[in-house]
C-alpha cells in the first residue's frame, strides 16, 4: 500500500504532465492555469483521503498468549489441610516421588518417605507392580497387600491418577475385618464340631441299645442311658450358651439403665450352685460386703456372669480346696473376684481365654463338661455393663477372675 507522500508526488506529476500537453497543443493559458489549479486541488483531496501509516504491531500482541499451566492439586494449601484430617494413610506423588504424606501415612511408613520413590516407600510386591504401571486419570481397582506392613495384617491400596503425572495413593487397614471374618468362620466350624460330638455319642449308644433287642442287663442299659443323658445335657448347655452369647452381642450397644443390687445377685448365685448337682458345691466360700451394691445392669445377665465365673472355678480347682467369692467396694467401683486353687494357667494362654471355644486343656474341658463359651459370655456381659475384666493366674497355685463395675449414681 502506498503512503501519503508517494500518492501526492504521483498526483502532482500527472497534473504537470497534463498542463505540458495542453500547452503543446496550443491551448489557452487561462485554461491551462485552471486545469493546473484543479489538478492540485484534486491531488490534495486524494492526499487527505488516503489512510495514515499503520502503527507498528505491539510486542504483547505479536503472537497469541501461551496457555496458563494447570495448578497442581497436591500443592494447594486446602489439600494439605484435608489430607491431614484423614484418619487413614494418604500419599501424594509427582512423577512417582512422594511430595506429601499425611500423619497417618507417616505413622505407618515413617517420615523418611517424603521425597522418596513411592515404589520403594510402600514395600510390597503387589504395590510395586501397580505403582510401576502408567495409566490415565481415574481410580484403579483395590490392590490387596497381604502381610503388610507386618505378617498377619492386610491392607488395601487404591491409586487415583491426576493430570500432569500426579497421583494420590489411599491405604486402608483391613486386618480387623479379616480377623472378624475368620472369627465367624471359626465360630461356625467350632459350633458344628461341638454339637456333632455329643450327637454322635447319643446316636451311637441308641443304636447299640436297639441292636441288643432287650438282651442287655439292667446295669448295662442304665450305664448307656446315663451316657446318653449326659451328652444330651452337654448339647443342651451348648445350645443355651450359643443363644446367650447371641443375645448378649445383640444387646452390647444398649447400656442398662436399671439399678440392680449386685450383692443380692451374687448371693443368689452362690446359693443356687451350693444346692445344684455341680461338683464341689460345699467348697464355695462367699465373702460379700454387707449392704446393697447397686450398679446399672441387667439382673439376668449379671447372674449368668457370676454363675459362669464361679462354676468355672469349681470345675478347674482342685477338689477339697476353697473357691473364694469376694464382692466389695473398690473406689468408685464394686469388684467381684473369684479365686480357685487349681493348677493355674500358663501366661501365653491368658490373652485367649475369652475367645469362643478356646481351651487350655481340651481333654480336661470335655471331661468336666465345659462348652468353651463361658468366659466369652463373661467378656461380652462385662463390656455391655462397662465392667473391667481381669484374669490373673500362677502355675501350681490357682487362678483369679475379677470384674469391676461402676457403681450406680446415687439419687
Amino acid at each position: 500500500m502506498f503512503d501519503r507522500l508517494s500518492s501526492l508526488v504521483i498526483a502532482l506529476t500527472l497534473v504537470a504532465v497534463a498542463a505540458i500537453f495542453a500547452a503543446l497543443a496550443g491551448g489557452n493559458p487561462l485554461v491551462i492555469a485552471i486545469l493546473t489549479l484543479a489538478g492540485v486541488a484534486a491531488a490534495a483531496v486524494v492526499h487527505a483521503a488516503l489512510p495514515s501509516e499503520l502503527p507498528e504491531p505491539r510486542a504483547d500482541t505479536a503472537a497469541p498468549a501461551a496457555e496458563t499451566p494447570r495448578p497442581s492439586l497436591l500443592r494447594h494449601p486446602d489439600f494439605f489441610r484435608w489430607a491431614d484430617q484423614e484418619k487413614e494413610p494418604l500419599i501424594g506423588t509427582a512423577d512417582n516421588i512422594v511430595t506429601i504424606a499425611n500423619d497417618a501415612a507417616v505413622r505407618l511408613l515413617g517420615r523418611h518417605i517424603v521425597g522418596a520413590d513411592i515404589r520403594t516407600a510402600v514395600r510390597h510386591p503387589a504395590a510395586t507392580e501397580a505403582l510401576s504401571q502408567t495409566g490415565g486419570e481415574g481410580a484403579a481397582d483395590l490392590i490387596s497387600l497381604v502381610d503388610f506392613p507386618r505378617p498377619g495384617q492386610r491392607w488395601t491400596m487404591r491409586i487415583a491418577a491426576l493430570s500432569g503425572g500426579d497421583r494420590i495413593i489411599f491405604l486402608s487397614d483391613r486386618s480387623a475385618l479379616d480377623a472378624a471374618d475368620r472369627m465367624r468362620s471359626d465360630f461356625v466350624a467350632n459350633a458344628s464340631h461341638e454339637l456333632r460330638t455329643p450327637l454322635a455319642a447319643i446316636l451311637g449308644y441308641v443304636e447299640t441299645l436297639q441292636d441288643m433287642n432287650g438282651d442287655a442287663d439292667q446295669e448295662t442299659r442304665h450305664r448307656f442311658l446315663s451316657i446318653i443323658e449326659r451328652e444330651a445335657r452337654r448339647m443342651q448347655q451348648l445350645v443355651i450358651d450359643l443363644l446367650s452369647i447371641s443375645r448378649v452381642e445383640a444387646d452390647r450397644f444398649r447400656r442398662p439403665t436399671t439399678p440392680v443390687d449386685l450383692a443380692a445377685i451374687v448371693r443368689t448365685t452362690v446359693t443356687q450352685l451350693r444346692d445344684s448337682e455341680e461338683a464341689r458345691p460345699h467348697d464355695v466360700v462367699a465373702r460379700i460386703d454387707d449392704g446393697p451394691q447397686h450398679v446399672l445392669g441387667d439382673a439376668a445377665q449379671l447372674g449368668q456372669l457370676a454363675h459362669n465365673i464361679i462354676s468355672n472355678a469349681m470345675k478347674y480347682g482342685r477338689p477339697g480346696t476353697p473357691v473364694t467369692v469376694k464382692l466389695g467396694r473398690d473406689g468408685a467401683r464394686v469388684r467381684l473376684a473369684v479365686r480357685d486353687e487349681g493348677d493355674g494357667i500358663a501366661p501365653e494362654h491368658l490373652p485367649r481365654l475369652t475367645e469362643r471355644f478356646y481351651r487350655v486343656d481340651e481333654a480336661r474341658s470335655r471331661s468336666v463338661g465345659g462348652t468353651g463359651l463361658g468366659l466369652a459370655i463373661v467378656k461380652h456381659i462385662s463390656e455391655r455393663h462397662q465392667g473391667q475384666l481381669d484374669i490373673a493366674s500362677e502355675l501350681g497355685k490357682g487362678t483369679t477372675v475379677s470384674v469391676a463395675f461402676p457403681l450406680a449414681p446415687e439419687d
